[in-house]
């Protein structure tokens, strides 16, 4: 009996039922195949857009379940993809006909405050180490939505409202337990296979199968000043105005985001204003929060607001604020650029493209970077683009198959109009299924080439290449 398959070059064959039955009595953790109870469920991503079908899914529950998973696809050329958290952009946590790792299994946290040190599992998703680390009133520099997974974040850089104050989520990474194309595990640091630390911190799943992330932790907590405030979207250009003086005068403490589009019918917006278009500014921030109180004093009295979240809160509500924004199953497409300054010019195109959105789900949004970030050279790891103080992203947003063509086309079209304020670079994160080498190449700029030589030394093979792949040097 035979299994229909995929292999790494996307080509099908046929997998005999007896090397699927020993991968299976290998594992700890559950092997499913279609229309087992359990494959479906792995399988889903958070977009609604990726809807492929792996030949096997391997329910992971440790290490050595991974390692048992990298030997079988390297000995039978199967393709291999892995889901930490499933909320990738470009759905690349599934292949079709390929063997599928989902870590749902492997979601532990370990906190030492004394050392303000935390260990993460390969499965984490940001809320799973939020919730622990601020027992301890500490914190990683992780992303804005909690259902996010921590792998996928982390080796694509990874920012949120920590960065401006410890910089990319990569930069407070102390070391990662890696299962290499081979099969075997390295532990990457400083200190422990140094280039490829390098390559990791940035560099995509392009190097190895990450099972443990070790970030070192900051003070930051259990309070601070966060939430949003929100105005119709007529008075867009005097509130971006305010944005932008706001953030180019903004310590590192505080980070800014500022975004367009229509209205949800929260519970802390206006009922009229429900539906319709609006500009919304949201804060965050981490030091004392009198002082924070007193920096975000001037959004809070801006104008006529229809709506006011910004207030003193538990870090953890600020990190999951934008979680119902983004539900597992709608259709998502973006497209972001990276940008040196927040300058009027763009501000003003963000405003003419966000008031062409048809969506009542899409959005065009503005993420303050700088601070802490510049503070290291670009090549102190592999994500770069330190020069950047802001990131635009064009998030579309639907949920009828049929509406696809004209919601891709709002975020390409505002997107090749906007380009022209680019850095040249791009979040790696950010990437949509269809973006081409090029846009990898333009997310890590001059550290492409040394980024293929480690996939030379790592994965020669390109076993790991179900990702935003760099190929291996020749």
């Amino acid at each position: 009996m035979t299994l229909a398959a995929t292999n790494r070059d996307g080509k099908p064959f046929e997998l005999e039922m007896k090397h699927v039955d020993a991968l299976r009595a290998s594992l700890r953790g559950t092997l499913h195949t279609p229309g087992a109870p359990g494959y479906d469920e792995s399988r889903s991503l958070w977009t609604g857009m990726i809807d492929r079908r792996p030949a096997l899914v391997a329910r992971c529950e440790g290490t050595s379940d991974v390692v048992a998973c990298v030997r079988f696809a390297r000995e039978h050329g199967i393709a291999l993809s892995i889901k930490g958290g499933g909320h990738n952009i470009a759905g690349l946590a599934c292949c079709d006909g390929g063997l599928m790792l989902d870590f749902c299994g492997m979601r532990g946290v370990w906190v030492d405050p004394a050392a303000r040190i935390a260990h993460a599992q390969g499965g984490c998703l940001l809320g799973d180490v939020d919730r622990e680390t601020q027992l301890h009133g500490l914190a990683a520099p992780l992303g804005f939505v909690s259902l996010t997974g921590v792998a996928g974040l982390t080796l694509g850089g990874g920012f949120g409202y920590m960065s401006r104050r410890f910089g990319w989520t990569s930069d407070s990474v102390r070391s990662m337990t890696i299962v290499t194309a081979d099969g075997k595990i390295v532990r990457a640091s400083e200190k422990e296979n140094p280039e490829l630390f390098w390559a990791v911190r940035g560099g995509g799943g392009n190097f190895g199968v990450v099972t443990n992330i070790e970030y070192a932790l900051h003070p930051v907590g259990p309070e601070i000043v966060g939430g949003a405030v929100a105005w119709r979207q007529d008075s867009a250009p005097e509130v971006l105005e305010m944005f932008r003086q706001l953030a180019d005068a903004a310590p590192p403490e505080l980070t800014l985001v500022a975004l367009l589009r229509k209205s949800p019918p929260a519970p802390w917006v206006d009922k009229e204003a429900h539906g319709k278009p609006v500009v919304v500014v949201l804060a965050c921030y981490s030091g004392r929060v009198e002082d924070g109180e007193k920096l975000v004093a001037p959004i809070k009295a801006f104008g006529k607001p229809v709506g006011d979240v910004m207030q003193r809160r538990p870090y953890v509500t600020q990190q999951s604020l934008l979680d119902a924004t983004q539900p597992n199953g709608r259709r998502y497409y973006w497209k972001s650029e990276y940008v040196p300054g927040i300058g009027a010019d763009m501000l003003g195109k963000l405003i003419e493209h966000g008031a062409a959105i048809e969506s009542p789900y899409s959005a065009a949004v503005v993420f303050q970077l700088g601070g802490a970030i510049g503070n290291l050279s670009n090549d102190h790891s592999a994500v770069g683009n330190r020069d950047a103080a802001a990131v635009f992203n064009l998030t579309s947003s639907w949920e009828n198959p049929a509406d696809d063509a004209k919601n891709i086309a709002w975020a390409r079209n505002a997107w090749s109009d906007m380009k022209r304020f680019s850095t040249g670079g791009t979040y790696v994160n950010f990437l949509n299924e269809d973006d081409a080498e090029d846009r990898v190449r333009a997310a890590y700029g001059a550290n492409h080439e040394r980024l293929a030589k480690v996939k030379r030394t790592w994965d020669p093979g390109n076993v790991f290449r179900v990702n935003k792949n760099i190929a291996p040097a020749r």
